[in-house]
């Protein structure tokens, strides 16, 4: 009798092990999708779709409609307008909020047929600007975002009021950071393969990251290794295409430049170079922040972009 026991206890174990491993983080992105629903509609924002000519992207959306000035912020690459939810519930009293999620990005579709550079997303923002009827915005981009935004106030700079630009891609880092050191050796730690690989990768993206159960970073780290490869095509476009070091005088409106001084994925030394480029451009660093700013540190980084905002109504 100890065989077939022995052997059904296998088989429970096996099949409990094969239902935990799908079941588990699907249960983490029900908790997470959940306590963002929640936040969200504590903070103001709303999901709303916004239809442009190569995509239908979505959007969160707060704030007064007939408030005198819009405020439009950019996720970085691999990112998703969730990152901005905290920082976000600081304007909603006195400005129009709109939070994209870029094509190929959260919640709206990747099409292989788009192009990703950076001069294409920050057309796809003036097209979801043209389709709410917002002339002028300030632009808030971190990282890939933060590239994004300097393009719109390089090529589109009557719609923009001022741009403030996170921990911004777009120039060549005076320094190796540990991502560029990482992608000198053939390796993107964006490119996610398995579960540790992410938690890895996760660890470079803040220094103050807030905290998350595992069963939830188990569920992101399953959706980066499932969109790997649509990744890996918008990094192509968009990285080491349309930099602008020697593009930055001709950038006129107001500019704030904020940088975690930790940041592993961006070296700190691009900041000087995107103050000492731009015509009074300011600078703001944060000696214990990382990638991310607005999402460590959301209310400090809150504030320092009100205020900055203030001077440039």
């Amino acid at each position: 009798m100890k065989k077939p026991i022995t052997l059904a206890v296998i088989a429970l174990a096996t099949s409990f092990a094969i239902w935990a491993g799908v079941t588990y983080p699907r249960i983490g992105g029900d908790v997470l999708h959940l306590a963002r629903s929640v936040e969200t509609a504590i903070y103001g924002l709303h999901r709303a779709e916004v239809e442009i000519s190569d995509s239908r992207m979505m959007s969160w959306q707060g704030g007064p409609q007939k408030a005198q000035e819009t405020v439009i912020m950019i996720h970085g690459y691999s990112s998703e307008k969730t990152v901005w939810m905290r920082f976000a519930k600081h304007f909603t009293d006195n400005y129009r909020v709109l939070i994209l999620d870029l094509p190929g990005h959260g919640e709206t579709a990747f099409d292989p047929a788009l192009k990703y550079d950076t001069v294409s997303q920050a057309r796809r923002v003036v097209e979801a600007m043209d389709a709410l009827n917002i002339e002028r915005a300030h632009i808030v981009g971190n990282s890939m975002g933060g590239f994004i935004a300097a393009q719109l106030a390089l090529h589109h700079a009557d719609r923009v009021q001022s741009a403030v630009l996170i921990d911004a891609a777009g120039l060549v880092a005076p320094q190796e950071s540990d991502m560029a050191k990482m992608l000198a050796t053939g390796r993107n730690p964006f490119e996610i393969h398995n579960r540790d690989e992410f938690i890895e990768f996760y660890a470079m993206t803040m220094a103050q990251p807030p905290w998350l159960p595992r069963m939830i970073l188990d569920h992101m780290a399953d959706d980066y290794i499932i969109r790997r490869e649509s990744l890996t095509r918008i990094f192509q476009d968009f990285h080491n295409t349309d930099f602008l070091d020697t593009r930055l005088s001709e950038i006129q409106v107001p500019i704030l430049i904020m940088w975690g001084e930790r940041d592993r994925l961006l070296h700190i030394s691009s900041a000087a170079v995107w103050q000492n480029g731009i015509a009074n451009a300011e600078l703001i660093t944060y000696p214990e922040l990382g990638h991310m700013p607005m999402l460590e540190a959301p209310s400090q980084s809150a504030t320092d972009v009100l205020r900055f905002l203030s001077k440039n109504r």
